[in-house]
């Protein structure tokens, strides 16, 4: 399955930014989703992630209340809407597709990535 991300930029703190995923190739639905980031010097972080059915959502700790992840089957697509944003949130996010049921907390049990977005969030 083939990821592009969209969505990122330069937004003040405190304010909003919506990130989508478009997959293209397979079967979407056969795929849980995950975001992760990456600032400068860090390492990739996980951030959301959804089931394949959607039902079932979990975030970071550093996120959760702000961030909301959903996907539309349909559409082939994810989304994930980033509210109180904080320079601390500045990063590229990336999303992935695990072949499972549920997703994962781990990059390293995805099998696809998309290309990344930038999100930029100043003070």
């Amino acid at each position: 399955v083939q990821l592009q991300a969209s969505g990122g930029g330069l937004v003040q703190a405190g304010g909003s930014l919506r990130l989508s995923c478009a997959a293209s190739g397979r079967t979407f639905n056969y795929y849980a989703m995950g975001w992760f980031r990456q600032a400068p010097g860090k390492e990739r972080e996980f951030v959301a992630k959804i089931s394949r059915s959607g039902g079932t959502t979990d975030y970071a700790d550093s996120v959760k209340g702000r961030f909301t992840i959903s996907r539309d089957n349909a559409k082939n697509t994810v989304n994930l809407q980033m509210n109180s944003l904080k320079p601390e949130d500045t990063a590229v996010y990336y999303c992935a597709a695990k072949g499972a049921s549920f997703a994962s907390s781990d990059s390293n049990d995805y099998d696809y990535w998309g290309q990344g977005t930038q999100v930029t969030v100043s003070s």
